[in-house]
């Protein structure tokens, strides 16, 4: 089932179950889908590939805001932020374990051939094709510094 199938099923339950929030959240989901679809050059269909950058831009945002209103001391925004949060990574594939993370990363070096810090390039393209919606870009970023220095 697409993305945009799975998310109108569960509007739907969330229409029927009252449950506000949810909604608010799917809705928001959906409006990006929608505007993604009809984007110029765009030909109505998006592929799975931009689903996942889609969904995981809007998790990134929705918790650099959280970020952002539990610095300020605004509970109350960063509630409602991290309720969005949840559901939408409800979407997204379930995010590797540091030690998962660091045996794909070691897998992806030894690949690539990368052998210090002047190859970081190289792994950083590699990792982040095959890694993407499956870990932060900043962690992987880290990782693999460590893991080349």
């Amino acid at each position: 089932m697409s993305l945009k199938a799975s998310v109108e099923s569960e509007i739907k339950k969330a229409m029927l179950a009252k449950d506000k929030d949810r909604l608010r959240a799917l809705r928001a989901i959906k409006s990006l889908i929608l505007l993604e679809e009809t984007k110029g050059g765009a030909n109505g269909e998006i592929s799975e590939e931009d689903e996942l950058k889609l969904l995981t831009k809007a998790a990134k945002q929705r918790k650099d805001s959280a970020d952002i209103y539990q610095q300020q001391n605004r509970e109350d925004l960063y509630a409602v932020e991290m309720a969005e949060l949840e559901i939408i990574n409800e979407f997204l594939p379930k995010q590797l374990t540091e030690e998962e993370l660091e045996a794909a990363l070691k897998q992806i070096i030894a690949e690539v051939g990368a052998e210090g810090p002047k190859d970081m390039g190289k792994v950083m393209g590699a990792a982040t094709k095959s890694l993407a919606g499956k870990a932060d870009g900043k962690l992987i970023s880290q990782k693999v510094k460590a893991l080349l220095g």
